[in-house]
């Protein structure tokens, strides 16, 4: 039988970005994926990563700046992106952004590997 994911389930994080996870660890128990859609306000930026899961953005408003070993990509609306298991990568929206982002297997703080400040 369909499950219904009938609301997402807000993932606190530092700053003033906002996570809705409809299915993944969290909201739906599946540790196979994790989709969520991001609302990430102008400024916002988070610390380098390099995680152990494949990461697949779609921006639906503004864009996301994605910083990587070989230089830097913006992202806009209209736009996907695909960021590799094992690649590092550095996420921010100077002007603000909303995307879905899909990781495979299913986000988890373990398994992101954020760079140490």
């Amino acid at each position: 039988m369909p499950q219904l994911i009938s609301a997402p389930t807000l993932i606190p994080v530092p700053g003033n970005k906002i996570i809705e996870e409809f299915i993944g660890h969290v909201n739906s128990g599946d540790a196979r994926v994790s989709i969520a859609r991001m609302n990430s306000p102008a400024g916002w930026s988070e610390p380098g990563q390099r995680p152990d899961f494949d990461e697949f953005s779609v921006i639906l408003k503004g864009t996301l700046r994605v910083e990587h070993e070989a230089g830097l990509l913006d992202v806009k609306a209209g736009q996907a992106i695909i960021a590799r298991k094992g690649e590092w990568v550095r996420y921010s929206t100077p002007e603000g952004a909303e995307y879905v982002a899909i990781c495979v297997p299913a986000f988890t703080v373990d398994t992101v590997h954020r760079d140490v400040p």
